[in-house]
């Protein structure tokens, strides 16, 4: 039934893609099946499986890309391809993978029934953004789970948090991005810090909002998927960061490309190399444009530095301010159109051609938005879930049952009333 109604979830939003989906599955399940059996020829089947799915994934997602590019080359506008992108590919072929991967590995056996890979895949709640969702961390509550009161209400709790961190939040601050990055070619100095801390609160909201959602959702029906987020911006590291922003994306690549490369246990010049690609390819990932590219190796470039001097663990509460700095102002190429226009905004919050340091615009958005910022800064911090956590240890777990049905109402309302809803990590 689950995967009855997960496959008519996604097929709702891709009548068409959903097919390709599926035989994408049944290819991987019964490519892993004569992997797992075989004795002589266990590389080459997993070779033949995971380029299958690269080259899928390369095809939806990079081939318009490059072909724009040519174009842009050779002047030739004919050479231009476009093609449609499956909502959430990078996310259900990454965790095709991982299967496949793991199978390989030894890590879990093969399954023998392809209606369970199915379900694993189609999960709805997790299908189309995340998070990447391991088969051996849920394969005995596919085949076997139970449901609960208590496992349902921590699962409903959960998803209204996510919910109104979506709509109530993210939502909000995402007007705010847009309007400075989109419609403001010489925003002021404060105007632009002000745009890209908005846009760098949307993006963990909406993407922290939705995993809360399908972890809740999970948790619901039985399943137990492992957290994605853990209060990213309060790291004082950039190694620190990504292990708290992301987690089973960050991972994935350490298990299935950095060990499977080597890792550290190399000589340094082959692991830097190991670092490169690995970035390389998470920047990739996120999408088709230098601007992703850019993102990714500004973080291999940071890493290096932090794993190589170790700096971070010589200047005390500094390293936080560091790292946010970092992290900021690399979103700001995560967010622009253009490498050209990501370096033009950077100048402008450093006052190259910038509309001064203060101007009317940045005061009319801090007098319209200045509580929700404060909210959005307060909730990206663990004081919140701590607050919450002392109140029911005192027995006034009433207090958050309140709390839950006013934001869920409010989250409600804001859904019904506005047409205004971007899911960032859809593009992805």
């Amino acid at each position: 039934m689950l995967l009855i109604f997960s496959i008519g979830f996604f097929a709702w939003g891709e009548p068409v893609f959903v097919f390709l989906m599926l035989a994408t599955i049944f290819v991987n399940w019964y490519l892993t099946l004569i992997m797992a059996r075989s004795t002589a020829h266990r590389k080459a089947w997993l070779v033949s499986a995971i380029t299958i799915d690269v080259v899928l994934l390369g095809v939806f997602k990079y081939v318009s890309f490059l072909s724009r590019n040519l174009a842009a080359l050779t002047g030739n506008d004919r050479l231009i391809v476009s093609i449609a992108l499956p909502i959430g590919i990078s996310f259900f072929t990454f965790q095709m993978m991982s299967y496949v991967f793991d199978v390989y590995y030894k890590t879990t056996e093969a399954q023998k029934n392809p209606l369970y890979v199915a379900l694993y895949i189609t999960l709805f709640p997790q299908l189309i953004a995340g998070p990447i969702v391991r088969y051996q961390d849920i394969e005995n509550e596919i085949v076997e789970r139970r449901e609960s009161f208590d496992e349902f209400s921590c699962g409903v709790k959960r998803f209204i948090y996510g919910l109104a961190k979506k709509v109530l939040l993210a939502n909000f601050l995402a007007q705010i991005a847009d309007n400075v990055f989109d419609f403001m070619p010489n925003p002021s100095v404060m105007t632009a810090w002000f745009g890209v801390i908005a846009y760098s609160l949307q993006i963990y909201f909406d993407f922290s909002g939705y995993s809360d959602m399908a972890i809740g959702l999970g948790r619901m029906f039985g399943f137990h998927f492992l957290e994605n987020f853990n209060f990213p911006y309060i790291a004082k590291s950039i190694t620190d960061f990504w292990h708290r922003w992301h987690i089973s994306l960050s991972t994935w690549f350490r298990d299935y490309v950095y060990i499977p490369l080597g890792g550290s246990r190399v000589k340094k010049s082959r692991w830097v190399l190991n670092l490169f690609v690995v970035w390389l390819m998470t920047g990739i990932w996120h999408g088709a444009n230098w601007t992703f590219l850019l993102w990714g190796l500004i973080y291999f470039v940071f890493l290096l530095v932090e794993r190589l001097t170790g700096f971070t663990e010589k200047i005390g509460w500094a390293s936080h301010i560091y790292t946010l700095l970092v992290v900021i102002l690399a979103w700001v190429f995560f967010r622009a159109e253009n490498i050209t226009s990501g370096v033009q905004y950077i100048g402008h919050m450093f006052g190259v051609n910038a509309a001064g340091f203060w101007d009317h615009t940045f005061t009319n958005f801090l007098k319209d938005s200045y509580v929700i910022m404060i909210l959005s800064i307060l909730g990206a911090t663990p004081l919140f879930s701590k607050t919450m956590k002392v109140v029911s240890e005192k027995r006034f777990a009433w207090v958050e049952t309140v709390w839950l049905i006013v934001i869920f109402a409010l989250s409600v309302l804001e859904v019904v009333s506005s047409a205004y809803n971007p899911f960032i990590y859809f593009n992805f």
